[in-house]
C-alpha cells in the first residue's frame, strides 16, 4: 500500500514538472480571463465528468473567492453543468451532444470567455459548445489532455497537460484552476500579478 501511496506521489511530481512547458499558455489564459472580467464580460464553464465538478468547483471559487483573506465583489461566471432540470430536458429534447451548446447560445455574448474542461478533447457536448460559442463571439479557452484532441483547434487558446493518464490529467486541471483564479482575482482585485513574462 505505502509503494503504491509513495508512486502516486512520484508521478504527480514528475508530471508536475513537465508542466513549465504550458506556463506561457496558462498564462495566455489567466490573461484572457482578466481582461474579459475587466470588461464586465463573464465566464461559462462546462465539462463532463470529472470535468464537470471541476468547473463548478472553479465558478464557486470565482463567484465566492479563492483568497479568503482578500474581501472583493463576486465575478460573473457560470457552471453549464449544475442545473439538473436544462441538462435533463436538453439532453431528452436534444440529444446529449447539445446539453451545453443549448446554455451557450443562450448566456454567451460577445467579449465572454467560454472555458472547455476535458482530459481527452473528444466529448460531442463540448465541440459543439466551442462551435455556438464562436457564432455567438466568445473567446474559447480549452483545459485539455491527451494532446488535446479536435476541441483544441476550436479553442482561441488551449492549455494541454502533457500526459494520457485521465487520473493525472484531472489532478492537475485542478491546479491550472486554481492559478486561473488566483491570478485573475489578484489582477482585479488584490496586488496585481508580475506581467515581465508571458
Amino acid at each position: 500500500m505505502y509503494k503504491a501511496i509513495a508512486r502516486g506521489f512520484e508521478e504527480h511530481v514528475a508530471l508536475a514538472k513537465k508542466m513549465e512547458a504550458v506556463f506561457g499558455d496558462i498564462g495566455a489564459a489567466a490573461r484572457r480571463i482578466v481582461e474579459a472580467l475587466r470588461a464586465g464580460r463573464k465566464l461559462l464553464l462546462m465539462g463532463n465528468g470529472g470535468s464537470a465538478a471541476a468547473a463548478q468547483h472553479w465558478a464557486a471559487e470565482w463567484i465566492v473567492r479563492l483568497d479568503p483573506a482578500l474581501e472583493r465583489p463576486a465575478l460573473p461566471v457560470l457552471a453549464l453543468t449544475t442545473d439538473s432540470s436544462i441538462l435533463t430536458a436538453a439532453a431528452n429534447d436534444l440529444g446529449y451532444e447539445n446539453v451545453f451548446a443549448r446554455q451557450v447560445e443562450a448566456h454567451a455574448r460577445e467579449g465572454d470567455v467560454v472555458i472547455l474542461v476535458s482530459t481527452s478533447g473528444r466529448s460531442e457536448n463540448l465541440l459543439r459548445a466551442a462551435r455556438v460559442a464562436k457564432e455567438k463571439g466568445a473567446g474559447t479557452i480549452g483545459i485539455l489532455g491527451k494532446g488535446g484532441g479536435p476541441l483544441a483547434p476550436l479553442c482561441d487558446l488551449a492549455v494541454i497537460v502533457p500526459s494520457e493518464d485521465t487520473q493525472q490529467i484531472q489532478e492537475m486541471h485542478e491546479v491550472i484552476g486554481h492559478l486561473l483564479c488566483g491570478i485573475s482575482e489578484q489582477a482585479l482585485f488584490g496586488e496585481g500579478f508580475d506581467d515581465a513574462h508571458p
